[in-house]
């Protein structure tokens, strides 16, 4: 039996970020569909509460944890129920994110700025640092960060989100190269921007504007489908995925340019 084969027949565990709506559930359901147990972590604890319930009557086991990515503590925490009620977790999906203050960079307080980093840098950071030690101890894991094609090109009057979305691209190759020989792959998702929820952090107004600007920029004229974001998500949390490890993967209909 070959090793791809042995882990095909071992429980797979997955934890994902940011789970209750959007790009995470269908992460989420995508994964369950795999045979992933699967631990949703959100903040929003009644969101959270629909989405467990739904994959649930789908027949998935799931778990669902009201986390804070920004708080080390309960990091730590939901990290231990998820391991005492499923298991190790074999995958990380760090999705959580927000889109933060649209302005002018120059008129943004470094408080708005730092408050798009505590959670799309340094919660996927600090979720990492809870998750994959474990991973390395049993000899294999996949980490899946979801950034962003705004992390590659910028994205105008969004320089916090565009930033940070940066970061989580760079931090992927970092620690990519880092846990090469560790059998933990880690590689990240840059979608295009896709009709969910985040938007609605803005008014009518600002949420048509906003979603016209990002069309302009897609040849493909659309919103990438949560679906295919998380079919992509899918693969690189599987043993299908062997030799990719701190490598950028686009999904963004034609936008990106490298």
């Amino acid at each position: 039996m070959n090793a791809t084969e042995g882990r095909d027949s071992e429980r797979r565990i997955a934890v994902v970020t940011g789970a209750a709506r959007g790009i995470g559930l269908a992460i989420s359901s995508r994964l369950a569909a795999d045979g992933y147990a699967v631990a949703l972590w959100d903040r929003d604890r009644a969101l959270l509460d629909d989405g467990v319930q739904a994959l649930r009557r789908d027949g998935a086991h799931v778990l669902g944890v009201a986390v804070d990515i920004t708080d080390r503590g309960q990091i730590d925490r939901a990290f231990a129920q998820t391991v005492e009620t499923l298991g190790t977790p074999t995958a990380l999906v760090n999705n959580a994110a927000i889109l933060g203050r649209r302005g002018p960079t120059v008129d943004a307080s470094v408080d708005e700025w730092k408050l798009v980093f505590d959670v799309n840098v340094f919660g996927a950071l600090q979720c990492a640092q809870v998750v994959v030690p474990a991973m390395v101890k049993n000899g294999w894991g996949r980490v899946v960060n979801v950034a962003s094609v705004a992390g590659k090109e910028g994205n105008p009057f969004a320089g916090a989100y565009a930033a940070s979305k940066g970061a989580l691209i760079s931090m992927t190759k970092s620690l990519g190269k880092e846990l090469a020989e560790t059998g933990v792959l880690v590689n990240c998702i840059t979608p295009s921007a896709a009709d969910t929820d985040i938007f609605g952090e803005h008014d009518e107004s600002q949420r048509a504007q906003l979603q016209a600007r990002l069309l302009e920029r897609v040849p493909m004229k659309r919103f990438v489908r949560v679906e295919e974001v998380a079919e992509m998500a899918a693969w690189l949390c599987s043993e299908r995925c062997s030799f990719s490890t701190g490598a950028v993967f686009d999904i963004s209909g034609g936008r990106a340019v490298y």
